[in-house]
């Protein structure tokens, strides 16, 4: 007696899906068995996969790190904008390892424009010579004495606080202000771009604008600084620029020659009005400022301030140049945000026409009630 054979069930055969997840599933063969479907990238061939992108970002930002303190050891640390701008960009570019091009695309275009900004401070005495703007120092030496009731301020400080013969904790607490511009406004806005993007734009915005209004006014009215004025004689006393002086407190000798070297290759000397040391401090305190919500808070308003007495003292900038600075950051603040105001009521009333002209166009055609009221 035969026994009827019962219809070939489907077989079953696992597949290993790709991805890092490794999912197993099931694909039905009517009758017969089908080869496996292998990966079609082993994981020998992808560590990234065993390891993880996470740990390889954090691994070659270690890297990142060591190799840039390597530079600041040997070389002094990089004050130069291009440098300052390649450092930024380079650290925001490990960020985007493992999550595609596209992310990487957009730390190149996000911080182009600021980029840019930087490389053309650097030309702002070539155009300036180009056109032939004069330059300002006696008529400046006349306004500071007005405005300082008959004192040119820095000339005051330098003799009550300088000593050519002792470098005191002073001199490199000023240096340490002084060279914090390099980085306060980079890093706020990297970590910025990380963490918030809408917070991002409008900081880098208002830097974007600022720089513009100062290199514009670089070209239209260069402005030789306390040090040069008193080099070339515009000043009696004697003014010396130490900027780079603290840095021999600090046993840093170095560093000191490093940022000698960085102002007297390839900067504008003469870019003093207005004081964008002063400005973008101003900027960085009301960001802080604005995104803290510690009563502590009110102490980065501190920052500007001891920069703007830094500048006065080591003989970089007038107090003229200083106010100078405090009102174009609050300008460009303010302008920045009734800018931003009226375009989102501009948006807002866009909407809100398209919504009602969505709303007359449905009861024309009779998909929606009118709603009739009394």
């Amino acid at each position: 007696m035969s026994v009827p054979r019962s219809p070939a069930r489907p077989d079953k055969v696992n597949c290993v899906t790709d991805g890092d997840s490794n999912e197993h599933a099931s694909v039905e063969s009517p009758g017969r068995l089908l080869p496996p479907v292998r990966d079609a990238h082993p994981a020998f061939m992808r560590p990234s996969h065993a390891v993880g992108w996470r740990w390889i970002r954090l691994g070659t930002l270690v890297v990142y790190a060591a190799v840039l303190l390597t530079v600041v050891l040997i070389y002094g640390v990089p004050t130069g904008r291009q440098s300052i701008a390649v450092i930024i960009v380079s650290g925001l570019s490990i960020t985007a390892i493992g999550t595609g091009w596209r992310r990487l695309g957009q730390v190149l275009l996000d911080w182009l424009p600021f980029t840019l900004v930087l490389i053309a401070y650097d030309k702002t005495r070539a155009v300036a010579d180009a056109i032939g703007m004069p330059l300002h120092e006696g008529d400046i030496v006349t306004t500071e004495k007005w405005l300082c009731f008959g004192t040119v301020p820095t000339v005051w400080l330098q003799q009550h606080l300088y000593n050519p013969a002792h470098v005191y904790w002073y001199d490199a607490l000023m240096t340490l202000i002084y060279t914090s511009h390099f980085f306060a406004t980079p890093v706020l806005a990297a970590f910025l771009w990380l963490r918030d993007r809408a917070a991002w734009l409008r900081f880098i915005s208002r830097v974007i604008v600022l720089s513009v209004a100062g290199l514009i006014t670089y070209i239209l009215f260069p402005e030789a600084p306390p040090w040069m004025a008193a080099r070339d004689g515009d000043i009696a006393e004697p003014i010396e620029r130490l900027s780079a002086r603290g840095w021999i407190w600090l046993h840093a000798g170095h560093l000191k020659n490093a940022l000698a070297h960085a102002q007297s290759d390839g900067t504008n000397p003469v870019a003093a009005m207005p004081s964008l040391h002063v400005a973008f401090a101003c900027l960085v305190a009301i960001c802080v400022v604005g995104r803290m919500r510690s009563r502590w808070r009110w102490l980065v308003t501190l920052y500007p301030l001891a920069m703007g007495f830094a500048l006065v003292y080591l003989g970089e900038h007038y107090v003229i140049d200083l106010l100078a600075g405090v009102l174009y950051a609050l300008a460009v603040h303010f302008g920045m945000n009734r800018w931003e105001r009226r375009r989102a009521a501009r948006r807002a009333a866009r909407g809100g026409h398209q919504g009602e002209s969505v709303d007359e166009a449905a009861v024309e055609s009779g998909d929606v009630e009118p709603v009739l009221t009394p």
